[in-house]
């Protein structure tokens, strides 16, 4: 997810590739109905989360042209995305819904909006069966549930994983109520999108001062931060068999490793934190097997030939991060990269295939 470049319809289609399809992996999608739910919750005021309510009031009552253009295409799931994909050349979009998603929401409320929104997104996906694929929304608010819903999406729906939008509220996923959802998502063997969301209220000030929070910065600290929670704090030593999927080049950590590996030793040793306990392997070991990575938002060869030697080419996705993000001349760079053919393959198709069972 972006919230810094404004989606451009290319005046010159880019065109197939050669040898390879292209399958954007972190695509973005909203029912109408959670709009208007949306509107409800910034009237009433009732959310207390800085993020949510500063975000969604700019994309839900901004005049510019760049929020209604957002609010327009995120809802379409029908010709006009299509058409989209086909301009940038995008052959497959894995669709999942968008941050907060129904995470601000009380419980009920939550798992009803989830489900709603995956027999939509169903709908489409059969409409539209070699042109989209979809994740299930599931509400961490009612852990049972959404691991239950996760299961509908995958067995009954046909989806291939589960889409988190990082926290629910300030409450993050390595606490162990919300482990039912990580045993769901084992036993189906499907893995667990973590999307960015702004910053929870007890962090985001100093980021919203400076205009920070979101995809410029804040979203990639927020969820980075969720994620290497995950691995501190043995989640998968209970569930090793567990994937996660990451955005935007792995929201840093890749760059991050040898430091982690590192500064996670001496604090284990030191002994200072109770809830620092020593791990059956290092972290970086784990973030090389069970996390997946794509390039959403991130149309850079460096970086993501870096996450590739880091994390291997078999870890590395390309996403587009549509519609927030959505100029074909980043597909053009992209398909252009000094890459081996087999490398590129896996890149832009045969590893989402894998990933996901495409």
């Amino acid at each position: 997810m972006s919230d810094t470049q404004n989606p451009v319809n290319p005046s010159t289609p880019v065109g197939p590739a050669k040898g390879y399809r292209r399958i954007a992996t972190e695509e973005a999608w909203a029912p109408p109905e959670l709009f208007r739910q949306y509107r409800k919750l910034l009237e009433s005021r009732v959310v207390d989360d800085p993020g949510f309510n500063t975000m969604w009031s700019f994309y839900l009552g901004s005049p510019s042209d760049r929020a209604r253009s957002i609010i327009e295409k995120i809802q379409d799931l029908g010709e006009q995305r299509i058409r989209d994909m086909d301009a940038a050349g995008i052959d497959v979009q894995l669709l999942m819904l968008t941050s907060p998603g129904v995470q601000v929401f009380d419980a009920p409320t939550a798992v009803s909006l989830a489900r709603d929104s995956n027999d939509q997104l169903a709908e489409a996906v059969r409409r539209h069966p070699t042109r989209y694929a979809g994740m299930a929304a599931v509400a961490p608010q009612d852990p049972q549930a959404a691991a239950k819903e996760l299961e509908r999406g995958v067995r009954q729906l046909g989806f291939k994983g589960g889409v988190i939008n990082d926290h629910t509220l300030g409450e993050y996923l390595d606490d162990p109520k919300f482990w039912p959802i990580f045993e769901a998502a084992e036993a189906l063997d499907v893995p667990i999108y973590i999307h960015p969301n702004t910053p929870p209220k007890s962090m985001i000030g100093p980021f919203l001062e400076s205009g920070l929070d979101g995809a410029i910065y804040g979203f990639a600290v927020e969820t980075g931060l969720h994620a290497l929670r995950l691995i501190v704090k043995g989640v998968f030593d209970r569930f090793p068999k567990l994937q996660i999927v990451l955005g935007h080049t792995g929201e840093a950590l890749p760059f991050w490793l040898y430091r982690i590996d590192y500064m996670h030793r001496a604090t284990v040793l030191s002994k200072r934190y109770e809830s620092v306990k020593p791990l059956r392997r290092k972290p970086s070991e784990y973030l090389r097997e069970n996390f997946y990575v794509t390039n959403s938002g991130v149309a850079w060869e460096p970086a993501i030939r870096f996450c590739q030697s880091v994390l291997g080419v078999d870890r590395v996705l390309y996403a587009m991060d549509y519609p927030y993000q959505f100029v074909a001349d980043e597909v053009r760079t992209l398909d252009a990269m000094d890459m081996p053919d087999e490398d590129k393959k896996k890149f832009f198709q045969l590893n989402a295939e894998r990933v996901f069972r495409l």
